[in-house]
């Protein structure tokens, strides 16, 4: 099927789904330890949108991603001890120490940055597409979001202006079902929030969010068409949020019949059983071995890395008069 990932490409899906789901649980555990800073926005069961959305793209194209965005990190192509030792503020991280979990970025792979902002990312998105067709570039921009960004003024006026200009960008919504710990049925009259795209000319697709296949095929489809200039485009991926808002959140307000049925669909059973008859479940697991050992090299690594030094900022002509 056109725009179906080879077995190769999903084969490394696989893999970077695995580190991202040892990723979740190693903070899991060391937030529950006291060792993290501040509050972590996991993403476990929701690695096939982040990893399978961004597959496709080059360096060259640009990804802004939210406060959940582990998985787009990786699935654009860090590695993860950069990532963890930004995470944990340290001088070797993918921004040197001074982003957090929230704002990792690396503008050498693509990836601007992740926003803490609800629904910031969509407008910053939307202007790197701008930059790309203003310089002629061969990119696209992607903005990945939540369904409680979707409910934000900023999405439709940056979604118009795409559409307007046919800018070539790829709105991909990780559909979770909560914004915070609010139920999608309390912010929005409408289920499938893609719909609200034909109001501006624009395709949509709804995926089942924790198919990585299916996921590759639909925004494969609408990076081709951003790239050959025929505008915008929109995905819905729908999926669940397993853990809290973050790892502050104390929970109590999704239906443990809910969390059972998503987990029986784990975007991770779901690879590898398409992987299986091809690749065969020996090296599947030897995959997932070896992502399980990277992750755990790559935090003690990080924590044994230093602090960043900082110093005092020398105020310049421009603003001394206010500092």
């Amino acid at each position: 099927m056109k725009n179906s990932p080879s077995i190769d490409e999903q084969i490394e899906i696989f893999r970077k789904m695995h580190v991202v789901r040892q990723l979740e649980e190693k903070l899991g555990a060391l937030h529950k330890e006291g060792k993290t800073r501040g509050p972590i926005h996991r993403c476990d069961g929701q690695e096939a949108i982040g990893v399978a959305a961004t597959a496709m793209l080059d360096d060259t194209d640009y990804v802004m991603s939210t406060h959940r965005g582990h998985a787009h990190y990786i699935g654009k192509g860090l590695d993860v001890y950069p990532v963890v030792a930004e995470i944990f503020g340290r001088e070797t991280g993918s921004c040197a120490g001074r982003a957090g979990h929230m704002l990792v970025a690396d503008a050498s792979k693509g990836m601007i940055g992740g926003n803490a902002i609800v629904g910031a990312s969509i407008p910053a998105a939307t202007g790197a597409a701008l930059s790309n067709q203003v310089l002629g570039r061969d990119a696209v921009s992607m903005c990945i979001f939540g369904d409680g960004a979707a409910q934000t003024g900023i999405c439709h006026e940056a979604m118009n202006m795409a559409a307007l200009w046919k800018l070539p960008i790829v709105f991909v919504l990780e559909h979770n079902q909560f914004g915070l710990t609010v139920d999608t049925d309390m912010q929005s009259p409408i289920d499938d929030l893609s719909i609200r795209a034909a109001g501006y000319g624009m395709p949509s697709e709804i995926v089942d969010g924790n198919d990585p296949v299916a996921v590759y095929r639909a925004v494969g489809a609408m990076v081709e068409r951003a790239r050959r200039g025929e505008g915008p485009g929109m995905v819905e991926a729908k999926t669940y949020r397993l853990e809290g808002f973050s790892t502050s959140d104390m929970g109590g307000y999704q239906k443990d019949e809910d969390i059972a049925a998503w987990k029986a669909r784990d975007p991770l059973k779901i690879a590898f059983d398409q992987l299986k008859a091809e690749v065969g479940e020996d090296k599947l697991k030897t995959i997932e071995a070896e992502a399980v050992a990277e992750v755990e090299a790559a935090f003690e690594k990080a924590l044994s890395d230093p602090f960043p030094e900082f110093e005092l900022f020398d105020a310049s002509a421009a603003y001394s008069e206010v500092v």
